[in-house]
C-alpha cells in the first residue's frame, strides 16, 4: 500500500466495458433509494448449475503492527485479536467468534528496523526486521510478533499462509537501504538476483523447520509501478524484466530445496497495471500479456510452481464507481484472454477521497468503526468478485493503531482514536472490533476455500452497485448454499429466492447481519418464499440443498 502523505462473475466480454458505467449515478447520495420502505417482492434467480469461479481465500497482512503488538501485548489480549481475525467456531448463541480468515500476509522483513534512524523509514512501526544480516548467520527470534500471528492463526485452522516482501534485504539493495534511490528498476546490486533467491529460500526453510509454519505462496514483489523512493516505508520500484528474470531463478531455488510454495506476481498498485499502458511506467505496464501471453516470449506459466494467477491491489479505482466498474471489467476481460488465468485482489484500505457523503470524514483520514465504511468496503468485496472475477480477495493491514482508516481491527490508549508516538500502544492498549471487520466475516467466515460462485441472472451487480449487491455460492459436496447480500440502499428489500439445479432443505435460509446495531448476528431463520434484506447492512444466507 502506497499512502499519498505519510500520516499515514458475471464476467463480462471486452465488448460491454463502456456499457453499465452510464447507469451508474455518480455517487450513493444520488441514488433514488432513499424512500425507507420496503419495495414489492423481488425475484433471487440462483442457479446452481451456472458455475463462476472457484473460491480460493479470503485473507488480511500482519504489516505493519503485528510485530510489536505479537510479541509485546499480554497473552490474553493478543489471542481476543487472533480469535477474531482466524476463529472458524461459533458461540453459545451460534454467532461467529471471529471471521474465518483462510490466508494470512506475511510480510518477509528487509531489516531496516536494525538500522534505527539510519533506515531513513521515520516511523519505525514501518520498519522491519530481517532473519540476517549478511545471507550467512539466520536468526529466525527475529519478526517473533508476526510469527506469532501465524502460528496463532494456524491453531484456528487458517488455510493458506503468504510471505511478501517490500524490499530485498538491505545488505543485497544497491543503497544499503530498504527504500530505493533509483527510479524504475529493482533496489539490489548487481549480481545478487540469485543470492535474494537464496534468502527467500532460506527464510522459508527455516519457519518450516524452526517453527513449524509451511508458507504456501512467495509474493517477492508489491507495488512494483511506483518509485519507493520516500522515506514513509520500505519499497522498491520493480520492472517486468526484473520479475521475469527473478522469478526463474527463485523457481528451481525452491524446487531444490524442497519447498512447494507457489510463486505469485503482480501485486499491482491498482488494476490498470495488468490491463493497459501507463503512461511513464510502459515496462511496468500490460502485466497479464506479459507474464501469461499466449504470445509473450516472457510467459512464466510454464514453471510448475509458478501460480497460474496474477495479483492486484483494489486501491484507487474505487471511486467514482463508474470507474470501480469499468476497472473490473476490463481486469476480467483481459483475465478471461488467458485460459486458467485467476485473478486476486490482494490489497484493500481506503485510499481514496470520496466525499463525506460516502465516508466519515470524506477519505482515508480518521478511523471509523462504524458501518458506513463496511459498506463501502462490502461494496468493493463484490464488485472485485462479481465483476472482477477474483477468486481471492485480501485486506490490506489487519490491526491498526493509526487514527486511519486501514485497519480490521484498530488498537487505542483508550483517550484517542489512535497514531501516538512510537510507544503509543507498543506494550498494550485497547481492542476495537469494526464493522469493517464483521463485514469481511459476512464473506469470510461462510465462503470457504473451494467454494464455488453461481450464477444470479435477476441479479446485474455492475449496475447494482448504489442498491443491492447479491452473490451465492455451492458446496457441492456438503451441498451448502451461501448467499451474500449487499445493502448500500437506505431502504429494505423484499425478495423471494428461486432455486435452480437444486432444492432448498426445508426452504428456510438462516441470516447472518451486519449493520449499525449488529456485528455478524445469527437470526432466526426466514422462509426463502418471502424475506427482507434490511437497509445499510450486510447480509448472509446459509442453507441446504439437495
Amino acid at each position: 500500500m502506497k499512502f499519498i502523505n505519510n500520516n499515514k462473475v458475471s464476467l463480462l466480454c471486452a465488448g460491454l466495458l463502456f456499457a453499465n458505467s452510464f447507469l451508474i449515478s455518480c455517487d450513493s447520495e444520488n441514488a433514488d433509494n432513499s424512500n425507507g420502505g420496503v419495495s414489492t417482492t423481488a425475484e433471487l434467480n440462483v442457479n446452481l448449475d451456472m458455475n463462476l469461479q472457484t473460491m480460493e481465500s479470503f485473507g488480511a497482512s500482519d504489516a505493519w503492527q503485528c510485530n510489536f503488538i505479537g510479541k509485546n501485548w499480554p497473552s490474553d489480549k493478543r489471542n481476543k485479536m487472533a480469535d477474531l481475525l482466524f476463529s472458524k467456531e461459533f458461540d453459545a448463541d451460534g454467532n461467529p467468534k471471529g471471521i474465518g480468515l483462510s490466508l494470512w500476509r506475511f510480510n518477509l522483513g528487509s531489516g531496516s528496523t536494525e538500522q534505527g534512524d539510519a533506515s531513513d523509514i521515520t516511523d519505525e512501526w514501518r520498519r522491519t526486521e530481517c532473519f540476517t544480516t549478511d545471507g550467512v548467520t539466520y536468526n529466525m527470534n527475529k519478526q517473533a510478533g508476526q510469527v506469532w500471528f501465524m502460528k496463532a492463526a494456524k491453531e484456528r485452522g487458517l488455510e493458506k499462509l503468504l510471505a511478501f516482501a517490500n524490499s530485498a534485504p538491505v545488505y543485497l539493495t544497491q543503497n544499503g537501504k530498504a527504500h530505493a534511490s533509483i527510479k524504475e528498476f529493482y533496489n539490489i546490486k548487481d549480481s545478487k538476483w540469485s543470492e535474494l533467491a537464496d534468502f527467500w529460500t532460506t527464510s522459508l526453510d527455516k519457519l518450516k523447520t524452526e517453527h513449524g509454519l509451511i508458507i504456501d505462496y512467495v509474493s517477492p514483489f508489491n507495488e512494483p509501478q511506483y518509485e519507493w523512493d520516500g522515506s514513509g516505508q520500505e519499497g522498491s520500484p520493480a520492472t517486468n524484466a526484473n520479475i521475469y528474470s527473478f522469478v526463474n531463478i527463485l523457481s528451481p531455488k525452491l524446487q531444490s530445496k524442497g519447498i512447494d510454495a507457489k510463486i505469485v506476481v503482480g501485486e499491482g498498485g491498482s488494476y490498470e497495471p495488468l490491463y493497459k499502458t501507463i503512461s511513464g511506467k510502459e515496462n511496468r505496464s500490460n502485466q497479464i500479456d506479459y507474464f501469461f501471453g499466449v504470445n509473450s516470449a516472457k510467459n512464466i506459466a510454464g514453471l510448475s510452481n509458478v501460480k497460474k494467477t496474477i495479483s492486484a491491489h483494489s486501491y484507487w479505482q474505487a471511486w467514482p464507481l463508474t470507474e470501480l466498474v469499468y476497472s473490473r471489467q476490463s481486469a476480467a476481460a483481459r483475465t478471461q484472454s488467458v485460459a486458467g488465468l485467476s485473478l486476486w485482489s490482494s490489497e484493500y484500505c481506503v485510499l481514496e477521497s470520496p466525499g463525506t457523503s460516502e465516508l466519515p470524514g470524506g477519505g482515508g483520514p480518521g478511523r471509523d468503526l462504524g458501518i458506513q465504511l463496511a459498506l463501502w468496503t462490502a461494496r468493493i468485496i463484490s464488485t472485485d468478485i462479481a465483476v472482477g472475477g477474483v477468486t481471492s480477495w485480501q485486506w490490506w493491514t489487519a490491526i491498526s493503531r493509526g487514527d486511519y482508516k486501514d485497519g480490521l481491527i484498530h488498537v487505542d490508549d483508550g483517550s484517542g482514536n489512535g497514531a501516538g508516538n512510537a510507544d503509543y500502544c507498543k506494550n498494550d492498549g485497547y481492542i476495537r472490533d469494526s464493522k469493517t471487520l464483521w463485514a469481511l466475516g459476512n464473506f469470510s467466515f461462510f465462503v470457504k476455500p473451494g467454494m464455488v460462485r453461481v450464477q444470479i441472472p435477476s441479479v446485474d451487480n455492475a449496475t447494482s452497485v448504489n442498491d443491492i449487491m447479491v452473490t451465492a455460492y455451492k458446496d457441492a459436496t456438503t451441498k451448502k448454499l451461501v448467499v451474500v447480500a449487499v445493502n448500500i440502499s437506505k431502504s429494505a428489500k423484499a425478495y423471494k429466492l428461486n432455486l435452480a439445479g437444486g432444492a432448498l432443505t426445508d426452504n428456510k435460509l438462516t441470516p447472518y447481519t451486519t449493520s449499525e446495531a449488529l456485528s455478524l448476528k445469527k437470526g432466526t431463520a426466514v422462509d426463502a418464499s418471502g424475506f427482507e434484506i434490511p437497509a445499510k447492512s450486510i447480509v448472509t444466507y446459509v442453507g441446504t440443498y439437495k
